[in-house]
């Protein structure tokens, strides 16, 4: 993975725990950034809790000592923008958990983003047969999204939900009532574990406000595991 003068941050990106809920399109349409619109899949309008941990973190090429590894819970949806005639599929994130203070100032410094800073940690079982992934984070009580999956990872049909998941390539985020802040994020198609079973033991209310709170009481429309791959972070732009 090359760096060049356009990439502001590489790292990998492993085991996404994603969970998708179809969502009214009215909740969604104040977080929506300036000039952007929703992206639907098959008229459901989805927000996904993603779990995953960051790894090998290098910030314009270089090592960041003690944030390398650590996790990332978040609340994303989705958006595409008009580019000159070019459809841009992107997320626009509600809220973004991590760890670590310093993950928080520069997200939300560089990308205007919705970072916050809560104790996290994950557990990772590999086994023969299965792969046990549980992504916890603290926020007035401990939060968990537990996945188990086969353990062999397999290709992501075209034209499938899991293609629309996670191939969405670009961030936007709302920086003022007529101002967007969009960036690229380049990786690899991924793969998928076949889920077996999972645990969501969330209070939306409490992480997410009270547009979400509903979904304490929701079951997901489906739960997605991938293996991930290197990532690239691009500079930004605003428009």
């Amino acid at each position: 993975m090359a760096l060049d003068n356009g990439v502001f941050l590489t790292a990998e990106w492993r085991k996404l725990a994603l969970a998708q809920y179809a969502v009214s399109k009215e909740i969604l349409l104040k977080y929506l950034p300036p000039n952007t619109e929703l992206d639907d899949w098959q008229g459901k309008y989805y927000v996904s809790l993603v779990g995953f941990m960051f790894m090998n973190v290098k910030l314009r090429g270089f090592n960041i000592p003690f944030h390398r590894n650590f996790e990332e819970v978040n609340l994303r949806f989705y958006v595409k923008y008009n580019e000159n005639g070019i459809w841009k599929r992107g997320a626009v994130f509600i809220s973004e958990i991590v760890p670590l203070p310093a993950i928080t100032f520069v997200a939300n410094t560089v990308y205007k983003e919705n970072y916050q800073t809560r104790p996290m940690k994950h557990v990772w079982i590999e086994q023969a047969h299965h792969l046990k992934v549980d992504y916890l984070w603290k926020k007035k009580k401990w939060h968990k999204f537990s996945v188990i999956a086969s353990s062999k990872a397999e290709e992501i049909p075209f034209g499938s939900e899991e293609e629309f998941i996670t191939e969405h390539y670009w961030g936007y985020t709302k920086i003022g009532p007529n101002r967007t802040s969009e960036y690229g994020v380049e990786h690899p198609r991924w793969k998928v574990y076949p889920i077996k079973d999972y645990k969501i033991e969330v209070d939306f209310d409490v992480n997410y406000g009270s547009d979400f709170a509903f979904l304490n009481n929701t079951k997901p429309d489906s739960i997605i595991l991938a293996e991930g791959s290197e990532i690239r972070v691009l500079k930004g732009k605003k428009f």
